[in-house]
Formats: structure tokens, C-alpha cells, sequence
């Protein structure tokens, strides 16, 4: 073997015997640049617990490699998810990577925060939340399956949060596995550019190592112990000259792809040719992909069940994905406005205001309830300290809360500290009313008593929450026990806010609504496992699918007046709602006084009073619009059609100062239920004028079959389930997708043999197969899997992602009123 490298970054990876454990302390000290915010994304079974897994055993933060086939991950801790070997819960947890015992002279370690996401597609919300709150991310690709509908759908959310982004092909060491068509995949799907940071090494058709082209130098690794041992580029040459001149030639593709795109490296490549060294190179991958768009991608090879690979990804962290201090600065909405929170503190001092400023600002992206700890609110921390005894005015719910304590993560196992400074990932808890999504802000000296007008209604834009597509009634025997579900429930829905719950006003059931028939089924595992909900006690029905409802023609204007006592509260309040069905220019002329929640638009109009003398409204206009657009929220979540969620609406709500508030007696209960009973008063008129349709939940079908079974399988989707093909492609044509980069230009190893399909075992009759793409109801497709069995013989594969609502018409129309679908 070669002698090791100088390199500090892979100085570690040449403890190839294991055995070196970091501390389990954790600093939570750390500076900002010296803290990676990371995630794994991927589709499901790509490998990303698998991969977290050996990260924490590589890093010393484990001494046993957990498997998610035996149910003993740290990260998937949940009994349901060890049971169903799936990622359930976003898991967090920091370890520091090279460890303290492997660091060269001068290098200090890293804290890497890292967030292990689920892949299911019924989880999607739970990836959305937390991908604004990281750094960077490593996407996962099956490399037998390569890119999948669900990668490709976190790729796109990674994209709107402007998120850097590694590729990790896994899973080489499986028959099939191609990692020319894995990258190929990733050029025409996620539509970028791949920089081959590593090749594979394979020995004839086993996969044995990776070749880093960076820095020249190949990885054997051992799949028992994760061990390494490196070969220099001179031991390569001489005992295997093929996989040199194969580096040699990646590395020359490399450099010049990034001399394209970087000017700065192309001017040392004009001056040194194949002398580029591999600082530059790594600074110029870093500068290309710093900005979150996406449109580069350094590319990773490993198969992680076999320990093959993950050290040098953990190293590519640490070179490549940005630290907090490298992404664009927080912006923040105040008001109706959206800014970056140094603006607006330097927006108040030019103001002369004597307001106290912010001392800290940190997110809300995660509640659970710990069996131990109780509820836990996950924070990410974007200006100052935020400290243990703290005040914290939460933006969202406007009150005062304090954490009885501040923890450090690492999945279920927690460190108490006493604050957490910028960049920073940790929990709280004793936090009452935190919710999923909210913001906490701390102000100097500050007792929580009041908080600053300036900055009461400042808040961190949150993900919006999907509409629901499938539901579970659940009827109780008792009063109790109606209660004690009810309590259940209102924990269950601050940890997950994409599962929401009502009464029925008719039946009177509880209706629970989720993403889909997976979701709903752990929901309602959670509430008997670990809210202790006796399922004896209730009635419960089958998981069904949620219909919408949809306004066909505008309403005229209707004012409420509100005039009644609550809560022994004597009060009036009005305002004047219309509707109209959501159209394009809608979306495209939106207000900064407009709000999109579930499919709708609800823009809140406050005119100023038309007396010139009066200078100011006589109440908080950011508390009355938050006020209304909750009584619109209550108005639009049960139509007058079929007592469903109302969607794709646009809703117009004016509150006149001058005409809907009379003062002391204008309550918040009071001016929300006047913009309930308006919005309610709306729809019933147009549902006696037959202007309200039904929307029904379409779930996007890709179906891999036999060719043999396609046309029976498509003439049952379009005739039987109401569907639609939209292509019959085979595997391969997946290269013509139109990407804007040519696939014939990228320089990808060939893999060591010619096809997809795994030529390491005896040859069997091939089966042409057929990818069928299409959409159908998603009412159709919830148990389509055991139908497709019967036409396929079991060789097929089924995926379902969330489509669109759309108008039910014709015979499936009075099919719905009827009650036979």
C-alpha cells in the first residue's frame, strides 16, 4: 500500500482498525463556522438511516452499529418505527467529525447537527419542516433503483429553501446496482450537473472501495469492522493501471467542468493543467454549490450496510456543505413585510426607537411528546443566545413562555446545557404553547411582562401544511372518554400539525384527518401505544379518503354582524366577506395582506379611517387580521356540500374600523366568529344556487410491470378506477427527459457489466419490462397493490405520490351523492 496522504481531512480514515471512540461529550459552545446543519434525504429504503448509523459509529458516537432490519437504529427509537423498520419521526443528533483522537495538530472537529428525515411519502411535511432549518443536505440514491418520485420531490423542496446538496450513490454491492445510471438519473431528473467527486472500485464485479479523483489517492474498506486502507495514485499505476488511468481521466473531466462555471479555477487550469491542485478544486466545488440552487452536485459513491464509503462523505461535509455564517441571512416577516433581521434592528435604531432590541431568534421545527421530558419543542437558534432562564415571547401565539430546561440531542438520548448560542440545534422543555412552526424571541431585561411593539409580530415564515387527503372517524362510548381522546389529541396535532381533527356537528364522531392511509394508521398506533387510549372505548371507522369542496361561481358580499355573549363576555363585531373560485392571476397578483392556507387564498382588507384627523387605528391591525383569517380558516373547514374541507377558494375579508369594531366590545372571540359566520353564510348561498362542487385527492401512479401485463393494467386504470395514462415508457427512456443538460457530454465510469440488470448470477428468461405513468383517484389506489398482484404474478412495483385535487363530474359526481363511491 501507498503511503498515507498529507491531507488532514482524510488523516483519520487511515485508523483503519476502529477502535478510536470520540468523547461523548458535546460541545455546544462551538463557533458558527465550525457547526454543519445537515440532513439526509432520500426516497424510502434508500439506505439513510443505514447511512446515519455508520456516521455515529464512525464518529465514535456509538460503539454499535445499529440495523434497521433488527430494530436497533438510535436514530429510528420510536417502537413503531423498529417495528415497521421505516423512519417515522424526523430523528436530530450531533456528533463531532474527524474525532478529537484523529485530529492532526491545529485541526479542531466539527459538530455535525444532523437530521435523519423519513422517506415515506405520507411523511413529506415532516422533510418540508425541517429542511429550512439546515445547512446543507445529502441526498441518498438507490443505485439499483436510482432516482425515485419521492427523491425527486425532496430534491425540489431542497430547492426552494435554497439548500446546498451532496449525492450519495448507494447501495453499490447489490446485484443491479449501476452507478452510470444512478448519476445519469440525477443529470435528467433532478435536473443537475454532477461533479464526480469519487468513482467506484470494483474487483471484476464486486464492489470493494471508492477512488477519491479529487485528491487522487483509492479506498478498500473492509466490511466487517469499517476499516480503510489507502492506495496512493504511484502503488495504483503499477498494481491496478486501468482504475489509475480511469481516476486520471475523471479527474482531468472534473477540472474542467468547473472551469467552465468557475473563473478562478480556470485561470490556475490555464496555468497548470493536470497540476490543478486539490484545495483549488474543492474551493471551486464549495463556491458552485454554496448558493442552493441546485445546479451542481458533487457525487459520492458507498454502499453503507457494508461500511463502504461513509468516512469520506463525512469528510465531503465537512469540505464542501456551508457552515451557518456562509448562508444568506435570515429573513423574517414583520407584519406584511418580509426583511432580513439585521435590517430590521437597523430599521429601528434609524427610527430613534427606544424599543428594546432582540437578543435572540430561534424557530420552532419539531414538538414531541417524550414519555419522560413531556413535550419537547426542537429549536434552531438564528441570532443571539438563547438562554435557559429566558422570557421568550412566542410571535405566533403572543404570550410569554420559559423552558424549564434547554438539552443538547442526540435522538433519544439528551445533555442539559444552559443555552444555545447561533446555529445551534437543541431542545426545550416545559414550553406550553409552542407549536410546530412558531418563533421565540428574548428581549434584555425582560421579565416577560410585555413585549416590544416593534418586534411583536416579527416571525420566521413557517411550511405551510398540505391539505389532508384521507381521514378516520373515531366515536367514543362515553363523555370520559371523548375527553381523554380529545386530550390525546390536541398533544398529537402540536407534534404533527399535518394531522388535523374536528367534531362532526351531525354525528358528533371526532374526525381525524392525515396525509394518507400510512399516516393515519401510525397516528392511530401512536394514540393507543403511547397515549394510552383504550381502543375498546371507541368505535372506530375505516381510514376513508377526504373529498374537498370547491366554490363554481362567485358569491355576493355578505356582512356578519356578531352579536352574542361568550364565555360571559358581552360583545359585537362585523365584517364583509366574498368568495370567488381561485383562479391563476390570483396566485400571480397576490397581496403582502394575503394568506395561503390549505389550497385557499384569504386576503384581509383594514382600511384607514376616512377621518384625515384620526392618525392611527384605534387596535392592533396585525392582531384583528390574524383574528379574522382564524375565523375564515374555521369558516372554510367544513363546506355545506358534504360537511367537507372547502378548497381552492379565494376569499375577500374587509374589516372597516369605522363601521366593524365598537371598541371595548369588539373581543378577538368576537371578530373571529363574525369572519366565521360570514364565510360560513357565503358557501350555504351558493350551495342553494348549485354552485359548490366536489374535489376529489388524485395520487400521481408510476407503475414498473411486466410488458405482457400493460395492457390489461391500463385499460383497468382508465376504465375501472377512473384514471389516466399519461406515458408506456421503457426503463431507459428515462435519459430523454428534458433537463437542459446533455447526458452525452457527462463522463461517467462504465459500470463492470453492460446492463441494468445484475449479471453476477446464473442467466434466468429475461422479462421485458414497462414503466406505465399516469394519474387515478387516490380512493382507487390505496389498496391497488394486492390488485396489480393478481395481474403481474407479484413482478411488478407500485408508487403513489400526491396529485392534485380535481372536480368530480359526471356519473362518478352522482355516484359521491349517492353515497356508492
Amino acid at each position: 500500500m501507498g503511503a498515507r496522504r498529507p491531507n488532514p481531512a482524510l488523516h483519520h480514515l487511515a485508523a483503519a482498525l476502529r477502535g478510536i471512540h470520540s468523547e461523548p461529550h458535546l460541545p455546544h459552545d462551538t463557533n458558527a463556522e465550525g457547526i454543519r446543519n445537515i440532513g439526509i434525504i432520500a426516497h424510502v429504503d434508500a439506505g439513510k438511516t443505514t447511512t446515519t448509523e455508520r456516521m455515529l459509529y464512525h464518529s465514535g458516537r456509538i460503539r454499535h452499529i445499529g440495523n434497521v432490519d433488527h430494530g436497533d437504529t438510535m436514530t429510528d427509537f420510536l417502537p413503531l418505527e423498529r417495528e415497521r423498520g421505516i423512519t417515522i419521526q424526523s430523528a436530530a443528533i450531533s456528533f463531532l467529525w474527524p474525532p478529537k483522537a484523529l485530529c492532526s495538530p491545529g485541526q479542531e472537529p466539527k459538530t455535525i447537527n444532523l437530521i435523519d428525515t423519513p422517506g415515506h411519502q405520507d411523511f413529506r411535511y415532516e422533510v418540508d419542516r425541517c429542511l429550512p432549518i439546515l445547512d446543507g443536505a445529502v441526498c441518498i440514491l438507490d443505485s439499483v433503483k436510482g432516482v425515485e418520485t419521492h427523491t425527486e420531490r425532496v430534491w425540489r423542496s431542497a430547492h426552494l429553501s435554497k439548500i446546498p446538496r451532496l449525492i450519495f450513490v448507494n447501495k453499490l454491492d447489490r446485484d443491479g446496482a449501476s452507478f452510470k445510471r444512478s448519476v445519469l438519473e440525477a443529470a435528467t431528473r433532478l435536473r443537475t450537473l454532477p461533479l464526480l467527486c469519487q468513482i467506484p472500485w470494483w474487483n471484476k464485479d464486486e464492489f470493494v472501495g471508492v477512488v477519491d479523483v479529487v485528491d487522487q489517492v483509492g479506498m478498500k474498506f473492509s466490511s466487517s469492522s469499517g476499516s480503510m486502507s489507502l492506495v496512493s495514485a504511484e502503488h495504483m499505476a503499477k498494481e491496478h493501471p486501468d482504475l489509475r488511468a480511469e481516476m486520471k481521466e475523471a479527474r482531468q473531466h472534473l477540472v474542467e467542468t468547473l472551469s467552465e462555471h468557475d473563473d478562478a479555477l480556470m485561470e490556475e487550469f490555464l496555468e497548470l493543467e493536470d497540476g490543478v491542485s486539490s484545495a483549488s478544486i474543492k474551493r471551486s466545488i464549495r463556491r458552485l454549490i454554496l448558493d442552493g440552487e441546485g445546479k451542481f452536485a458533487p457525487v459520492f459513491a458507498g454502499a453503507s450496510l457494508r461500511n463502504i464509503g461513509v468516512q469520506p462523505l463525512l469528510d465531503a461535509v465537512i469540505d464542501y456543505l456551508p457552515n451557518p455564517t456562509d448562508r444568506p441571512e435570515l429573513e423574517v416577516i414583520s407584519g406584511s413585510k418580509s426583511l432580513t433581521i439585521r435590517t430590521l434592528l437597523e430599521q429601528n435604531k434609524k427610527k430613534g426607537s427606544s424599543q428594546t432590541p432582540i437578543v435572540s431568534l430561534a424557530h420552532v421545527f419539531k414538538v414531541v411528546d417524550d414519555p419522560r421530558r413531556g413535550m419537547m419543542s426542537f429549536a434552531r437558534v438564528y441570532h443571539g443566545t438563547l438562554g435557559r432562564n429566558s422570557h421568550m415571547w412566542n410571535s405566533n401565539m403572543h404570550g410569554y413562555e420559559k423552558a424549564q430546561h434547554i438539552l443538547h440531542v442526540s435522538a433519544n438520548d439528551f445533555q442539559e446545557i444552559q443555552h444555545l448560542n447561533t446555529g445551534h440545534i437543541g431542545a426545550m422543555t416545559g414550553l406550553k404553547t409552542a407549536r410546530t412552526g412558531d418563533t421565540l424571541i428574548t428581549f434584555p431585561g425582560n421579565q416577560g411582562q410585555t413585549a416590544p411593539e416593534a418586534f411583536r409580530n416579527v416571525r420566521i415564515k413557517a411550511t405551510e401544511t398540505p391539505p389532508a387527503v384521507a381521514f378516520i372517524s373515531i366515536e367514543p362510548y362515553s363523555r370520559t372518554a371523548e375527553e381523554k381522546l380529545e386530550e390525546a389529541l390536541k398533544k398529537l396535532t402540536r407534534e404533527d400539525p399535518s394531522i388535523r381533527w374536528n367534531t362532526d356537528e351531525k354525528s358528533g364522531q371526532l374526525i381525524v384527518s392525515g396525509m394518507g392511509l400510512l399516516h393515519l394508521e401510525i397516528a392511530k398506533d401512536r394514540l393507543m401505544g403511547h397515549y394510552k387510549i383504550d381502543k375498546d372505548m371507541y368505535i372506530w371507522g375505516e381510514i376513508e379518503v377526504e373529498y374537498s369542496e370547491c366554490l363554481l361561481a362567485p358569491t355576493a358580499p355578505h356582512r356578519n354582524i356578531y352579536d352574542r355573549t361568550l364565555r360571559d363576555k358581552v360583545g359585537k363585531a362585523a365584517c364583509t366577506v366574498s368568495i370567488d373560485p381561485l383562479q391563476a392571476h390570483h396566485h400571480e397578483t397576490i397581496l403582502e395582506s394575503s394568506i395561503e392556507r390549505d389550497g385557499n387564498i384569504i386576503h384581509i382588507s383594514i382600511p384607514l379611517p376616512r377621518d384625515s384627523s384620526v392618525s392611527r387605528l384605534p387596535f392592533e391591525p396585525e392582531v384583528v387580521r390574524q383574528q379574522l383569517l382564524n375565523g375564515a380558516i374555521a369558516g372554510l373547514a367544513r363546506g355545506p356540500r358534504r360537511n367537507a374541507p372547502v378548497r381552492r377558494c379565494h376569499v375577500d375579508i374587509t374589516f372597516d374600523p369605522e363601521t366593524d369594531f365598537f371598541g371595548q366590545a369588539s373581543t378577538g372571540g368576537h371578530i373571529t366568529n363574525a369572519a366565521l359566520h360570514a364565510v360560513r353564510d357565503a358557501l350555504k348561498e351558493a350551495h342553494a344556487q348549485g354552485n359548490v362542487g366536489i374535489l376529489e385527492p388524485f395520487a400521481n401512479v408510476q407503475i414498473e410491470c411486466p410488458e405482457e401485463s400493460s395492457n390489461s393494467i391500463q385499460h383497468d386504470l382508465v376504465s375501472a378506477r377512473g384514471g389516466q395514462i399519461m406515458e408506456v415508457r421503457k426503463p431507459d427512456d428515462e435519459f430523454s427527459v428534458d433537463s437542459g443538460i446533455d447526458v452525452s457530454k457527462l463522463y461517467v465510469p462504465a459500470d463492470p457489466y453492460d446492463s441494468v440488470a445484475s449479471m453476477r448470477g446464473p442467466k434466468k428468461g429475461v422479462v421485458r419490462m414497462l414503466q406505465i405513468v399516469g394519474k387515478a383517484p387516490l380512493k382507487e389506489m390505496m389498496k391497488y397493490d394486492s390488485q396489480l398482484r393478481s395481474m403481474t404474478g407479484g413482478r411488478h412495483s407500485l408508487q403513489l405520490d400526491p396529485g392534485p385535487f380535481e372536480l368530480v363530474t359526471g356519473p362518478r359526481e352522482k355516484a359521491l351523492d349517492s353515497g356508492r363511491v
